[in-house]
């Protein structure tokens, strides 16, 4: 949308997109969330680039557009926002040292096949030396039998089993599994 169009629409389709994200969001535990981005929900993440950056023209769309597009899932994988979320910044500074390599240890299980483990961050380097960062990018591929079993109704658990921290979902709620596996060939 263009800027104006997007500024009159803005509240009505942010609305949409918070509702669309609840049925795309897995809580590992207290303290790591997963957003499992989809086409709306990164042209939302686009559209609010353009705004607060105020960009119209149309390279800077297109440059904008492929940062964002590498992160909407084709059809044999999901793609997920991973956030590492803890309020006291103290602790959130302890746990992001020893939380390094999460990002890797976080997995998906269709019921009857193996963990999927997510490939993280493509773009770039999200941890240094002493820390890793609360905001990671995931991959999980899916064969096609997975995905054939999943769009079945097969059971999916989703976890981390990282060894600061562990966490399993065995069984994602309907909804998210519905939006899930519509996601996929």
């Amino acid at each position: 949308m263009s800027l104006e169009t997007y500024a009159r629409e803005r509240n009505a389709f942010r609305d949409k997109v918070i509702q669309h994200k609840k049925r795309r969001t897995v809580r590992l535990g207290e303290n790591l969330t997963l957003l499992f981005e989809d086409e709306l929900t990164i042209r939302y993440q686009v559209q609010e680039m353009l705004r607060v950056e105020r960009i119209f023209e149309e390279v800077g769309i297109q440059g904008e557009l492929e940062v964002y597009n590498p992160l909407i899932p084709d059809g044999g994988n999901w793609k997920a926002t991973m956030l590492i979320e803890y309020p006291d910044a103290d602790e959130r500074r302890r746990m992001l040292a020893m939380l390094k390599g999460v990002e890797r240890r976080v997995w998906v299980q269709v019921e009857g096949c193996a963990r999927a483990y997510a490939v993280a961050d493509e773009d770039l380097e999200r941890e240094n030396e002493e820390k890793t960062s609360s905001v990671h990018f995931l991959r999980f591929e899916l064969d096609q039998a997975m995905r054939a079993k999943l769009k079945q109704g097969a059971r999916l658990a989703i976890g981390v089993d990282h060894p600061a921290y562990q966490a399993v979902v065995n069984a994602v709620p309907g909804d998210v599994h519905a939006a899930l596996a519509g996601d996929l060939a």
